[in-house]
C-alpha cells in the first residue's frame, strides 16, 4: 500500500470501529480511532502472518494490550478477510465471537485475553522469550499498549525483563492519546517522559506522530533493524481522531459515538479495502521451533521408601527435573526463590529451559502464559503467599483458556519462625475460585512426585501446594493418585467420626486417630490431596457411615479444605455434621510444632476435638 492507501485504510478502521460500537450500543470506539493509523501501517507493511494457519511457527504475534480497543482489532480482522462485515456487526452480542474484550477461546488469531490493563506486554515478553531462547525463531512480537496502562507496575516488570533478556524480537507500540477513562493521563502527551522511563530500563525508544503514516512506517522499520534490545514506539495520537465532536475530548471513554452516522460521513463513509498481510518466512525458525505435545512414556520419577523424612518441596523439585528429562516441552519459571521452592533442581538439569524472573511474580506468571500460548508446558513456582501478587494474571490466564502449572511452597503456619508475611494461608481459596482450576495438596514425597507429573497433562490452571518442612513418607513409590481422588488411611465399621486432612495435617490426623484408638474411639482418616476437584463419593460415604466429618487444614477457614468438603454436600442432600479446624488466629513467630498447636490443628488439638464430638454424641 502507498501512503494514500494507508491513510484510507486508517479511516476504514475508524469507520468500522464506530459502526461496530454503534451496532452494539456499547464499546470503545474513540480508543480504537486513536490507534487506527498505527494498526493500519503495522498490518499492511510489517506484520507477517498466515490467517489460515494461526499456528504457523513463523507467524508474527500481535497482542492488543489495550483490550478495550477491540473494535479496532475486529476491524483489522475484517480488513484481512478473517471475518466478514456481517460478523463485525455482531460485536458484543450474545453468542458472538467478538467479545467486548478479546479472548483466544473462539478467535484463533488472539494470543491472550486482555482487558485487565497492564497484561499484554508481560505476556508478550513470555512469547518473545519462547521465540528467542526456546525456538530460535525469527518471528516478532508486536504489542499495542495504551498510555493509561503504563501506570501499572506489571508494565515495568515486563520492561526490565525484556531488556535484561535482550528481546530485540519484541516491539511495544504505545498509543499516547492523552486521555484515560476519567480524564487526562499522568503524563498527557509528554512523549519524552515515557521515553526516559523506557530508556532507563534499557529499551530503544522512537517518538513519532501516530497519525503520520510514513513516520510510523519508518519507526517500525527502525524497530525491526534494532538489535540487542527491545524497542518501544511512543506515538502521539488523538483519541477519537477524525471526528470533530469527539476528537481529543474528555468524557467519551467507553461510549458509542453520539451521532454515529454523521461521524461515519465525516470520516468519508464505509470502505472495503483489503490488507494483503505478508506471509511468514519459510518455517519461521532456524531451530527446533515450538514443541510437539509432550509424553510421559519414558518418565522415571524419583522414589522414596516409606518412613523417610522428605519435604514435599524437595519432591517437587526432583520430580520436575525428572519430568523435564522425559518431556522437552516442560519449562520452569522462578521468582528468585528457586533455592527454597527447589525449582533449582530443574535449573541444574535443564538450564536452557529455566527462566529466572526475579522478584516479579506478575511477570513470572505472564511469561508462563506467553510460553503456554506457544505450546510449552510451564511450571511457575514461588512462595504460596507471593502468588497473591499475580492473582489477576492467573484469573486472566483462565479466561484465555491457558494451560498453566503453578506451585506454591512454604504454605501455612507450618513454616514456623518466619511469621505470617511468608505464610500462604489464602492460596487454596484463591486458586479454588479460579474457573476450571485444579488444586492439589500432597502430604508426602511419592504423592507429590506423582501429582507433579499428572499436572502436565491437565487442562486449565493447575495449582500444587508444597510444604517447607520434612514429613514422613507414608505411601509407596508405586501408589497411584488420580486427580479428583483421595486416600482412606484408616477405616473400620466402628468409626465414630471422620478426619479429613491434606498436606501437613495428614500426619497430625493420623497421630490423633492413633491416640483416640488407644482410648477405644475408632476414627476414619481421609487424605484429601485433591482439593479441587474433590472426591465427593468418598466424603459422602464417610458422612453416612460415621455421622460426622472433621476437616483439618493449615489455611484460613474461608475457601479452603473445609469449604471444599462442604461443597460435596451442596446437591440438596442432608448436610452432615461438619466441624472445621483451621487457622483462625494471626500467627507470630514460633517453631512449626508451636504454630500448629497455637492454630489448633496439631494431633493433640485434633484428638481433643474428636473426644468432645464423641462425648456430645452420646449425651442423652
Amino acid at each position: 500500500m502507498n501512503t494514500g492507501e494507508l491513510v484510507e485504510l486508517g479511516q476504514q478502521l475508524r469507520v468500522d470501529s464506530v459502526r461496530a460500537a454503534a451496532a452494539a450500543g456499547s464499546g470503545h470506539p474513540t480508543s480504537s480511532m486513536s490507534a487506527a493509523d498505527l494498526a493500519a501501517v503495522l498490518f499492511a507493511r510489517h506484520f507477517r502472518y498466515d490467517f489460515d494457519r494461526p499456528d504457523h511457527p513463523g507467524n508474527d504475534r500481535f497482542i492488543l494490550s489495550k483490550g478495550h480497543a477491540s473494535p479496532l482489532m475486529y476491524a483489522l480482522y475484517k480488513a484481512v478477510g478473517a471475518i466478514d462485515d456481517e460478523e463485525l456487526l455482531t460485536f458484543r452480542k450474545h453468542g458472538s465471537r467478538l467479545e467486548g474484550h478479546p479472548t483466544p477461546r473462539q478467535l484463533p488469531w488472539v494470543e491472550t485475553a486482555t482487558g485487565s490493563l497492564g497484561q499484554g506486554l508481560p505476556v508478550g515478553v513470555g512469547i518473545a522469550l519462547a521465540g528467542k531462547r526456546l525456538e530460535s525463531a525469527d518471528h516478532r512480537v508486536w504489542v499495542l499498549c495504551g498510555d493509561s496502562e503504563l501506570a501499572e507496575g506489571s508494565i515495568w516488570e515486563a520492561a526490565e525483563q525484556a531488556a535484561y533478556e535482550h528481546l530485540d524480537n519484541l516491539t511495544a507500540i504505545v498509543d499516547v492519546n492523552r486521555l484515560g477513562q476519567r480524564g487526562p493521563t499522568r503524563h498527557g502527551h509528554d512523549l519524552d517522559a515515557y521515553a526516559r522511563r523506557f530508556q532507563a530500563f534499557g529499551w530503544h525508544t522512537v517518538e513519532v506522530d501516530g497519525h503520520d503514516v510514513d513516520a510510523v512506517d519508518r519507526a517500525y522499520g527502525e524497530a525491526v533493524s534494532t538489535g540487542g534490545q527491545p524497542t518501544v514506539i511512543l506515538a502521539r495520537t488523538l483519541k477519537g481522531k477524525g471526528v470533530e465532536a469527539v476528537q481529543d475530548r474528555e468524557g467519551l471513554h467507553g461510549k458509542p459515538l453520539p451521532e454515529a452516522e454523521d461521524a461515519i460521513a465525516e470520516l468519508g463513509g464505509p470502505r472495503d479495502l483489503r490488507i494483503r498481510v505478508q506471509a511468514p518466512s519459510g518455517s519461521g525458525t532456524s531451530g527446533a521451533g515450538a514443541p510437539s505435545a509432550g509424553s510421559t512414556a519414558g518418565l522415571e520419577l524419583p522414589r522414596w521408601d516409606k518412613g523417610e523424612e522428605v519435604a514435599t518441596r524437595n519432591a517437587f523439585g526432583e520430580a520436575l527435573a525428572a519430568l523435564g528429562t522425559a518431556r522437552g516441552d516442560v519449562v520452569a519459571l522462578d521468582g528468585e526463590v528457586g533455592d527454597s521452592t527447589r525449582a533449582e533442581f530443574f535449573a541444574k538439569e535443564h538450564p536452557e529451559r529455566y527462566f529466572e524472573c526475579y522478584i516479579a511474580e506478575q511477570q513470572m506468571v505472564a511469561a508462563a502464559v506467553g510460553m503456554a500460548a506457544r505450546g510449552w508446558t510451564p511450571y511457575a513456582s514461588t512462595f504460596a503467599a507471593f502468588l497473591t501478587r499475580a492473582h489477576d494474571f492467573v484469573r486472566m490466564a483462565s479466561i484465555s483458556g491457558s494451560g498453566l502449572n503453578l506451585v506454591g511452597s512454604h504454605a501455612g503456619v507450618a513454616i514456623g519462625q518466619d511469621g505470617p508475611s511468608q505464610m500462604g494461608l489464602e492460596d487454596l481459596a484463591m486458586m479454588r475460585a479460579v474457573h476450571g482450576s485444579t488444586v492439589l495438596y500432597p502430604c508426602d514425597a511419592n504423592q507429590t512426585a506423582r501429582l507433579v507429573a499428572a499436572m502436565a497433562d491437565l487442562d486449565g490452571i493447575r495449582y500444587l501446594r508444597t510444604s517447607r518442612g520434612g514429613s514422613a513418607v507414608i505411601y509407596g513409590p508405586d501408589e497411584e493418585f488420580p486427580v479428583g481422588g483421595s486416600k482412606v488411611l484408616r477405616s473400620s465399621d466402628r468409626d465414630r467420626l471422620t478426619l479429613v486432612a491434606a498436606g501437613v495435617t495428614v500426619p497430625e490426623a493420623l497421630a490423633a486417630a492413633d491416640a483416640l484408638a488407644g482410648e477405644g474411639i475408632a476414627v476414619r482418616v481421609i487424605d484429601l490431596y485433591s482439593v479441587k476437584p474433590v472426591d465427593r463419593d468418598t466424603l459422602r460415604t464417610a458422612a453416612e457411615e460415621t455421622g460426622c466429618l472433621v476437616t483439618v487444614e493449615d489455611h484460613h477457614p474461608e475457601g479452603g479444605l473445609g469449604d471444599a468438603v462442604l461443597e460435596a454436600f451442596a446437591d440438596g442432600r442432608p448436610v452432615p455434621r461438619l466441624v472445621r479446624l483451621a487457622v483462625r488466629v494471626m500467627p507470630g513467630s514460633a517453631s512449626p510444632a508451636e504454630q500448629l498447636h497455637a492454630a489448633g490443628i496439631d494431633a493433640e488439638s485434633i484428638a481433643a476435638a474428636g473426644r468432645l464430638l464423641v462425648e456430645e454424641a452420646i449425651v442423652p
